[in-house]
């Protein structure tokens, strides 16, 4: 019999990865409910790296499945090679007797056969097809499905704990939704994201940080932008930061008739933005001069 009970630690979050008290409490909810955790949120924000994150603290290992706009949900279960087969049978090959050889094993199949209870992440769901999500609703809830090319059922032996990650390009089916234990990721305020880049970043000066971090929310918050620098965007202009030795001073005194900040394509990533931002310093330089 599978063995379907909720592991004896909590997340808290990890070393290298700031979880708010929210967010870990969801997190827990789903697990002891045991129920898929749903996480959406802006891109750049976490959610991939939650499940990641989950899996560490928690001591188990992690599947991914990555899902594209061509990902069928059969294909986490398993696919049927039957162009091999033929191949095989054309060349006399004894495995065509058995057509166990040719059943290829998808992320469910490996979550479910999987000797411990592991962290599956299915990621980006709202890539796929539609009916996509509603495809997989009987497995993700029976923790089984029926393999017909075998006719064998495949059950888990430790039910995994699931992770959905979704970018909300497209609505999810409700069916699917009320199956699920949601947790929205709210862009971090100020100080969670000195947090954030602290375990990111230990050494760096928190004179550098803060004015850093005036210049990102100032340019988040600039009316019509078309894509809003995420969290991740901002630890890699950090790092660009850094390489190039800025000082502070560049950040602090920057000249706001500029209004672009140096170093600016590891924040502002579509050329509408960029000339949304240098628009923005012509209008200041007519005002300046009035």
């Amino acid at each position: 019999m599978p063995s379907y009970g909720a592991p004896a630690m909590k997340f808290e979050g990890t070393e290298s990865y700031i979880a708010t008290p929210d967010l870990q409490m969801a997190v827990n909810a789903a697990i002891a409910l045991q129920r898929p955790l749903l996480v959406k949120g802006e891109p750049g924000t976490g959610k991939t790296m939650l499940a990641e994150q989950v899996a560490e603290s928690l001591g188990k290992p992690i599947i991914k499945w990555h899902i594209k706009s061509t990902t069928k949900a059969q294909q986490g279960l398993y696919e049927y090679d039957a162009v091999s087969r033929l191949r095989d049978s054309q060349l006399g090959d004894e495995r065509v007797h058995d057509i166990r050889n040719y059943i290829v094993k998808g992320k469910l199949w490996e979550a479910f056969s999987a000797d411990e209870q592991v962290v599956l992440l299915i990621d980006e769901i709202d890539k796929a097809d539609i009916e996509f999500p509603n495809d997989l609703l009987l497995e993700l809830d029976r923790m089984e499905f029926f393999v017909y090319e075998t006719q064998e059922t495949v059950k888990a032996r430790q039910r995994p704990i699931v992770v959905i990650t979704s970018n909300n390009e497209k609505e999810l089916p409700d069916a699917f939704l009320r199956r699920c234990f949601f947790h929205y990721i709210a862009f971090p305020d100020r100080a969670t994201m000195v947090d954030i880049v602290n375990v990111h970043y230990p050494t760096l000066k928190q004179e550098l940080v803060k004015e850093a971090l005036e210049v990102f929310f100032d340019v988040r918050t600039v009316p019509g932008l078309k894509k809003k620098p995420s969290t991740s965007e901002l630890i890699d202009w950090l790092k660009h930061l850094m390489a190039d030795d800025m000082p502070e001073e560049i950040l602090k005194n920057q000249d706001p008739s500029k209004a672009i900040p140096p170093l600016y394509g590891a924040l502002v990533k579509n050329e509408q933005d960029v000339q949304l931002l240098e628009r923005l310093a012509f209008m200041h330089r007519r005002q300046g001069r009035g």
